[in-house]
């Protein structure tokens, strides 16, 4: 039987994308046993996964201590690992892969980063562009296996798996449907739009469409979701009460939501995996191409301000593009509100017109 490990130690949309690799190195390998290496934080998406036997779920600032790092290399070389990919290829995960003893140690080369040690048996090249609609990113890690090995059938899509119990989810039943679930906060300033900007799109929601808001956020982000709650107009229509503050709970609770309005992050790729509807706004900082994972302009949209501005860069002075460097917020400021009604609307017309009269149906 072999042994298998993926080191994914990234967050939440990062940990769920490289899923895919147990979904396809078990068709290779039906008979093996796969682990996850991952941060304690992201090891919601991966649990239940029929292809995933073990998690390994370590505290990332514990991991970056090195003491504790060589602790962790000397544990998985212990492990006899057969075969170790390493999509995201950083100090740690390369350190792992060197001292492992692993007979295929498969990681994705970084360009700016040169290879002084075998690090890896099989190096294997980020792909120029992407040649599916699954994103760059899904398509980089289902290259690691079958660049090495022959897989036939590769599947493309992360799947997140509930069961019976977590399908279950009482605590909405009795708010007006539809419900849009919008992840106002990004995970870093730079993945989060201004806070007038998302306002004005909460206030365009609740003004022109049936339905009840949720807000999603990291916990930690709640004093700022207050005070953009508190900027909103029709704050009758948004519900603070329905809240969930694990990955998990967002699981349970986004699988039964309509759609998600949403900043680029976890929380859209988390959507797309359970098949739901998901509007993705992108920051003006993230290559769309690596991330925008099954977008068909209809069960899933997005806008990216270079694809509405393709020329903006060249336009900017040199004082502009300074403050690129050192405001994150500058960019946003040209994806404005009424750039984004022109995508959104038609989204949404479409998807609340399809589920309202689903549940008009079901009465």
């Amino acid at each position: 039987m072999k042994k298998i490990l993926v080191i994914q130690n990234k967050r939440i949309g990062d940990v769920l994308i490289s899923s895919v690799i147990a979904n396809n190195i078990k068709k290779v390998f039906p008979q093996s046993e796969v682990t996850y290496f991952v941060y304690d934080y992201t090891a919601g998406v991966l649990e239940n996964n029929p292809n995933i036997d073990r998690i390994i779920s370590v505290k990332e600032k514990k991991l970056k201590k090195f003491s504790n790092l060589l602790a962790t290399v000397a544990k998985i070389r212990k492990e006899k690992y057969d075969i170790i990919f390493d999509p995201y290829s950083k100090f740690q995960s390369r350190l792992i892969c060197l001292f492992s003893g692993a007979k295929y140690r498969i990681g994705l080369k970084r360009a700016h980063k040169e290879l002084k040690f075998p690090f890896y048996t099989h190096p294997i090249s980020f792909l120029e562009h992407r040649s599916k609609n699954c994103g760059k990113a899904i398509e980089d890690r289902i290259n690691m296996i079958a660049l090495v090995f022959q897989l036939e059938d590769a599947g493309y899509a992360p799947k997140i798996f509930l069961t019976e119990k977590e399908k279950n989810y009482p605590k909405i039943e009795k708010i007006q449907r539809p419900i849009i679930m919008l992840g106002i906060l990004g995970s870093t300033p730079q993945k989060s739009m201004p806070y007038h900007y998302m306002v004005e799109i909460i206030d365009f929601i609740t003004s022109n469409y049936n339905g009840t808001i949720l807000f999603n956020y990291a916990p930690h982000q709640k004093p700022e979701a207050q005070k953009i709650y508190e900027m909103c107009k029709n704050k009758d229509r948004i519900n603070l009460d329905i809240y969930e503050n694990s990955i998990r709970g967002f699981i349970q609770l986004m699988n039964k939501c309509d759609m998600l309005v949403s900043n680029e992050g976890g929380s859209v790729h988390i959507t797309k995996a359970l098949d739901r509807p998901t509007f993705t706004i992108y920051s003006p900082y993230v290559n769309k191409e690596h991330w925008c994972s099954f977008e068909d302009g209809d069960r899933h949209d997005s806008i990216h301000l270079l694809e509405e501005k393709p020329d903006l860069f060249n336009s900017f002075t040199l004082e502009e593009r300074r403050k690129i460097e050192e405001d994150p917020q500058f960019l946003y400021q040209q994806l404005t509100p009424e750039m984004i009604f022109q995508k959104l609307k038609p989204f949404l017309d479409h998807h609340l017109n399809s589920t309202i009269n689903k549940y008009e149906h079901s009465r």
